[in-house]
């Protein structure tokens, strides 16, 4: 890899720190308005939709990176990454599921899984540069 940013990583880079800055915006916005201001009501169902409309912006980022990018090898890895997030998050939350269906565990709050999916996404950039031997732009 050179270095070189194509447009789509551009892009991606662009709507992942838009997506960012209004995630921490949101969140902490919301937080402040529930705690300090007494925000109550049905404006606190839009205060807590908001941060998660955030994450979904990290990932309709990845998915339009996926759907732009030319490279059909940044493609490949972007995709391999995405999968084994994704196995990751789903094997955590199925396996984590029914250790609290059995009592053995405590509630684990859905917000988290997303954070394991971004987890996930790392550890496949790694699983690329292993296997493939490029982490990719973005990864």
């Amino acid at each position: 890899m050179t270095g070189a940013r194509s447009m789509a990583q551009r892009r991606y880079l662009r709507r992942m720190a838009v997506a960012a800055a209004f995630y921490v915006a949101t969140l902490f916005g919301g937080n402040y308005l529930i705690d300090h201001a007494g925000v109550t009501g049905p404006v606190v169902w839009l205060l807590a939709l908001l941060p998660g409309l955030g994450v979904l912006g990290f990932i309709a980022a990845i998915g339009l990176l996926i759907v732009e990018e030319e490279d059909e090898f940044l493609r490949l890895l972007i995709v391999r990454q995405t999968l084994i997030a994704t196995g990751i998050a789903l094997s955590a939350a199925t396996v984590w599921g029914f250790f609290e269906e059995f009592g053995l565990v405590a509630h684990v709050e859905a917000f988290w899984w997303a954070v394991i999916w971004f987890f996930g996404f790392g550890i496949g950039g790694a699983v690329n540069r292993v296997t493939m031997g490029a982490w990719g732009e973005c990864g």
